[in-house]
């Protein structure tokens, strides 16, 4: 079995005397893991880190098998993170969720594009939280876990939309909601008009939903919790 295909390098674990596994994300395959003979050498530890999008040829004798990579470098996003805490803090948060959310050579070409866009960005640090934000929406929705804000859940109207249900991830209307406010998420408008931009509040708010519904449909299933990278991602935003 051989292919070839693009890929974002999640983590790495040693794996003997001088190779490492890695656990990649390709654009065709899914999240991928494969041995890397030589790996640990200074050559190309420089090239497995994470972030960094590589060429890789993927070799195995059974398509079950772990496999062998042999890598090239693209572009090398882990070098561009380490110009600051901030952005090694951004990347460890991608790669660590994706790692995390995405089960082994489960398809992600969805995922793989909008992750390449957040790491091309990893520069526009003002601009990143939003970036991500709207990463992990996608996330979910790729998943088929996405929330659902086209109208109210309990009325089907379409206006007046404060809410989210933390049950269903459906919007819910002022009336429809009142009963119920204390048990509900905040809907920011942002989320429902696109040339309205979030404050810092607005994106905490939305991130404590996301995580909601990743741990909850995501995570739980798998026996896993959020990531710590990303905890210090919103600690460092706040």
């Amino acid at each position: 079995m051989i292919w070839t295909d693009h890929a974002i390098v999640l983590s790495t674990r040693k794996h003997g005397e001088s190779s490492v596994i890695i656990s990649v994300l390709t654009r065709k395959h899914g999240r991928h893991l494969g041995l890397v003979r030589g790996g640990a050498s200074k050559k190309l530890a420089a090239l497995l880190q994470p972030g960094n999008l590589l060429s890789v040829e993927w070799k195995g004798r059974l398509e079950e098998h772990l496999g062998v990579f042999q890598v090239e470098m693209e572009t090398a996003h882990g070098a561009k993170a380490l110009s600051s805490r901030e952005k090694l803090t951004n990347l460890n948060t991608v790669c660590a969720m994706c790692e995390a959310c995405l089960a082994e050579r489960q398809e992600a070409e969805g995922i793989f594009g909008a992750t390449l866009i957040l790491l091309d960005m990893l520069d526009e640090t003002r601009l990143w939280p939003e970036l991500y934000q709207r990463w992990e929406l996608g996330l979910l929705n790729e998943l088929g876990f996405g929330l659902d804000l086209s109208c109210c859940a309990a009325s089907r109207q379409t206006g007046d939309l404060i809410y989210i249900s933390p049950k269903t991830g459906r919007a819910v209307s002022r009336n429809a909601g009142e009963p119920f406010k204390d048990k509900l998420f905040p809907l920011p408008y942002y989320l429902l008009v696109d040339e309205v931009k979030p404050t810092k509040k607005d994106l905490l708010s939305v991130f404590i939903v996301t995580a909601h519904f990743i741990e909850r449909c995501v995570l739980a299933p798998m026996n896993k919790k959020i990531p710590s990278a990303r905890t210090r991602f919103i600690d460092r935003l706040k």
